[in-house]
């Protein structure tokens, strides 16, 4: 199976980085935690012995999934020249759909799906707005098929 490369920032690595060192901790206080439990004797009804085997298990399956995303990321490079849009581009989008009534504007840096957050205003570079503006320039206009029909922007600025 080929690995796919996931795209992180340097801020997104360092998030994962720690996020796993915090993990590796847990883990082995939960192992205390499970010790513990087998000690006070009969673990086939002991609720506290099946609680740390569940957080066990998710503790790992959440470490190996950014061990996986840590050994393939590929930093993205944020200081590009800000002609084109490309992961890691600070871009500013105003609509111009047709029956605009309401000035949309708003600004998104284009990052890779691991680190995607809309509300913190970072957009996956897959995402359909992510999609539709990578590649392009400033002043360009881009289509965006959306659930409730077609959405129009202009791409107004690309900071790096």
């Amino acid at each position: 199976m080929a690995s796919e490369n996931t795209y992180l920032t340097a801020e997104g690595l360092a998030k994962a980085t720690a996020e796993l060192d915090a993990l590796y901790v847990k883990r082995n206080d939960n192992v205390e935690r499970l010790q513990e439990a087998i000690s006070q004797g009969d673990i086939a009804e002991n609720a506290e012995y099946d609680a740390a085997k569940d957080e066990q298990a998710r503790i790992a399956g959440r470490i190996a999934e950014l061990e996986r995303m840590v050994s393939i990321a590929k930093i993205i490079n944020d200081e590009g020249n800000g002609d084109v849009v490309t992961l890691g581009s600070n871009v500013e989008l105003e609509d111009v759909g047709e029956g605009c009534t309401e000035s949309f504007k708003g600004s998104f840096v284009i990052v890779g799906t691991a680190e995607a957050d809309p509300l913190a205003g970072k957009l996956s570079n897959v995402s359909p707005v992510g999609k539709a503006v990578m590649g392009k320039k400033s002043g360009e206009t881009v289509v965006v098929l959306a659930p409730d029909g077609y959405l129009t922007y202009r791409i107004k600025i690309i900071a790096a």
